[in-house]
């Protein structure tokens, strides 16, 4: 397995479909339309990883830096790889480029009743914060 940016052209396709596929995980929306993972990749192209093995797409995991935090974005790993530390091995790896960066703290969000994920991200070293998630749709 390795770990690689990821590159629009040839794993935007493989990734939206990794992230459908993703059981009761990643709620796709308007901001995961080709043409919003493009404005996302053009800010932080660095911060788009693809774990692969022999050359598929087995897990990605999305990230953007704001210059003060970071908002982790749709982590999934192909169900047939999980518990072998891919997920880790994509958050350890986007971890460090957030470090490289400044970056000091990050937020990430779990869908309600999604125990395995937070069990996940809870090994991972993060904590619950008491906090409300607001969002306006912008049209």
């Amino acid at each position: 397995m390795q770990i690689r940016t990821f590159e629009f052209e040839c794993d935007l396709e493989t990734v939206l479909d990794l992230w459908a596929k993703s059981e009761q995980g990643i709620h796709l929306g308007r901001s995961d339309e080709p043409q919003e993972i493009l404005k996302k990749i053009k800010r932080d192209p660095d911060l788009f990883l693809i774990a692969e093995d022999e050359g598929s797409i087995i897990g990605a995991v999305m990230g953007g830096f704001d210059g003060r935090r970071e908002k982790i974005y749709h982590l999934a790993v192909d169900s047939r790889y999980r518990k072998k530390g891919i997920g880790r091995a994509l958050m350890e790896e986007l971890e460090q480029r957030l470090r490289s960066k400044g970056c000091l703290k990050y937020y990430l969000l779990v869908k309600e009743g999604n125990q395995e994920a937070m069990a996940f991200y809870k090994r991972m070293g993060c904590s619950v914060m008491d906090l409300y998630i607001l969002g306006k749709e912008l049209v």
